[in-house]
C-alpha cells in the first residue's frame, strides 16, 4: 500500500508508521502517567517534611505517607502503573522489527533493514549510502537526546527549587483542622537530600542519550522504531507539560 509513494524505502515507511500508530494508541496511559508524575512532584515538598518528622518512625511515616495520598487523592504509584502498562506494545514492536526474516530483503536508501552500523561501514564506511542513512539516524537521535538531556535537567532543577521554597510552608495531614505549625526545627531551612539524589540528578539526564548507543548496535529497523517511538514520546511530554491554552485545548486536555 505504502509502494507507490515510498518505492523500495515502504518497509522503513511502514516500520515509522506502525511505530506512530501505536504511540497514539496508547496515548491516553502516556497523558495518565505524566499527570501521575506531576502529582507526585506537587506532593514531594510535603513528603520530605514527613520523612523528616518522622525520619526515626518508619511505620508513622508510612501511615502518614498513606494519609496524605488519601488526602489529596493521589494514588502512591502515581505514574508509574500507567507506564508499565505499555510496555508490552512496545516490547512487541521491538521483536517485530528485530526479526532479520520479515526485515530481509527490504531497506532504506540502499541500507538494509536488518543490517547493522557495523556492517554500513565494513561496505561503504561512513559516507557510502548506508553509512549517510545511519548518519542521518544518529543526528536525529542525538538532536532529540540533546532537547531531552536539558529538559530533564530543568525538571530536576525545578523540583529542588520548589521543595526549598516550599520547606517552610509545608502543610502535613490534618494540619488544616488543628492549625498547629509544626516545629520551626523541623521545617525551617532546606531539607538534607534523599541518599543517592545527587547521583541521580547526575547521571538521570544522561540516559536520554541511551538511544544514540542503541541505535549504533541494533538493525536498522529497529533503530527506526527507537528513533520514531523516542522523537514521539519527547514531542508528546513537551506538550503535555506545556502550560497555557493550547495544551489545554491539544494532548493534555
Amino acid at each position: 500500500m505504502l509502494e507507490p509513494l515510498f518505492a523500495g524505502g515502504a518497509t522503513a515507511a511502514a516500520v515509522v508508521l506502525l511505530t506512530a500508530l501505536v504511540r497514539l494508541a496508547v496515548h491516553p496511559l502516556s497523558r495518565a502517567a505524566v499527570r501521575g508524575q506531576e502529582a507526585r512532584a506537587r506532593l514531594a515538598p510535603r513528603v520530605a517534611a514527613l520523612r523528616e518528622r518522622y525520619g526515626n518512625r518508619p511505620e508513622r511515616f508510612q501511615r502518614a505517607l498513606l494519609d496524605l495520598h488519601a488526602e489529596e487523592k493521589v494514588s502512591p504509584l502515581a505514574g508509574l502503573l500507567p507506564g508499565l502498562l505499555q510496555v508490552p506494545a512496545f516490547l512487541l514492536l521491538y521483536s517485530l522489527f528485530s526479526s532479520g526474516d520479515r526485515m530481509a530483503g527490504h531497506g532504506l536508501l540502499g541500507a538494509p533493514l536488518d543490517g547493522r552500523w557495523a556492517g554500513a561501514l565494513a561496505d561503504g564506511g561512513p559516507f557510502g549510502a548506508a553509512g549517510l542513512v545511519y548518519a542521518a539516524l544518529f543526528a536525529l537521535t542525538a538532536a532529540v537526546a540533546a532537547y531531552q538531556y536539558r529538559q530533564t535537567r530543568r525538571q530536576l532543577a525545578g523540583q529542588r527549587q520548589t521543595a526549598g521554597a516550599n520547606t517552610s510552608g509545608t502543610k502535613t495531614p490534618g494540619a488544616n483542622a488543628s492549625k498547629a505549625k509544626t516545629p520551626k526545627a523541623k521545617t525551617s531551612g532546606a531539607q538534607p537530600p534523599l541518599p543517592g539524589a545527587r547521583f541521580t540528578a547526575s547521571v538521570l539526564p544522561l540516559l536520554s542519550f541511551g538511544t544514540v548507543v542503541t541505535v549504533a548496535f541494533v538493525p536498522l529497523a529497529v533503530g527506526l522504531y527507537l528513533a520514531t517511538s523516542t522523537t514521539w514520546a519527547v514531542v508528546e511530554r513537551t506538550l503535555l507539560t506545556r502550560k497555557g491554552p493550547l495544551a489545554e485545548r491539544g494532548l493534555a486536555g
